[in-house]
């Protein structure tokens, strides 16, 4: 019996020793729904009420953005969950929730916070993105995308993605491009600019695809199935490799050479090269199911989740 437990130990601390841990911790207001980092700033979108605004070099917030609390069903005032946060130049979009259910759209510039979508437009939004200074991306719940004139608080389009149920969508570097995932399993490539149809991707995910990439032409993918799926749209080509777990969360860095996604039950990322398929480790010490997987080059990468904690990675 002393034997096997000896052998379990060591088992163990062999597979723990190559669980990477984070180099350096961040402490958000509340459990972390989505981040994004630019100019050394890391900015955190929070269930409780606000962004947060991280200076990396110091490791310590320097800006809360709050939006009001919020009446829930019951009529008791509750923190408003904010969904997404964006920034282009000194402009950051904020998505948050609202009464009855519905969403409002902020953007906070030169200290102040203006609202341009009320929760009285009764639009479903679940995620918004800039796709310039002027313009913003809507993912609505019903699987339709709104491009949104922010001078003129006006839609300069609404269109119907598919029949199934919204889940993510991401915009190219350029802005573009928008690839829209959803509980099909394919997705939709679509131009910005007038909404017109280009490209669908199907065949590889089975089920609802959390969450979806997009780097240098190259497509990623987190699956309910447990797919993780690299997509070469330009080469017609792709592949998958299968998670332990349901995986929650894909991210690519800038070149889209390397990946990392949640793998397992214990909200581990492993992280691989997407040409060569070669795992390059696996990084471990989210509390919580991941919501976030944002690589700020080719060896450093965040992981938020539903939990207070960000965590920076350095790839060896």
């Amino acid at each position: 019996m002393k034997k096997i437990l000896t052998i379990l130990i060591l088992i163990t601390s062999i597979y723990g020793a190559n669980i990477q841990k984070p180099a350096v911790e961040f402490i958000s207001s509340g459990a972390v729904t989505d981040i994004v980092y630019r100019d050394s700033k890391l900015y955190s979108a929070t269930d409780a009420s606000c962004v947060d605004i991280f200076d990396t070099k110091t490791k310590k917030i320097i800006k809360k953005i709050k939006v009001s609390q919020i009446k829930d069903f019951m009529g008791d005032t509750i923190d408003s969950k904010v969904y997404s946060v964006d920034i282009i130049k000194n402009k950051i979009l904020i998505l948050s929730q609202a009464q009855k259910g519905a969403r409002r759209l902020h953007i906070y510039e030169n200290d102040k916070l203006e609202l341009f979508i009320p929760y009285t437009d009764k639009l479903f939004i679940a995620k918004a993105k800039f796709i310039d200074e002027n313009t913003v991306l809507l993912g609505l719940l019903s699987n339709e995308i709104i491009s949104y004139d922010l001078k003129n608080k006006k839609q300069n389009y609404r269109v119907a993605i598919s029949q199934s149920k919204f889940s993510n969508f991401v915009l190219n570097e350029d802005k573009s491009e928008v690839v829209v995932a959803d509980e099909s399993g394919d997705l939709k490539i679509h131009a910005t600019k007038d909404a017109k149809f280009l490209k669908e991707l199907s065949g590889q995910n089975l089920d609802n695809v959390f969450q979806v990439d997009y780097k240098q032409g190259i497509i990623a993918t987190a699956g309910q199935d447990r797919r993780v799926v690299i997509y070469a749209p330009k080469f017609n080509s792709s592949y998958y490799e299968h998670a332990k777990f349901l995986v929650y969360s894909v991210g690519l860095s800038p070149s889209g050479k390397i990946a990392g996604y949640a793998s397992d039950e214990d909200n581990n990322v492993v992280v691989f090269n997407t040409i060569t398929k070669s795992k390059l480790g696996t990084y471990g010490g989210n509390k919580m199911t991941l919501t976030s997987i944002l690589f700020i080059n080719e060896k450093e990468f965040f992981a938020s989740s539903d939990d207070k904690t960000i965590n920076l990675y350095k790839i060896k």
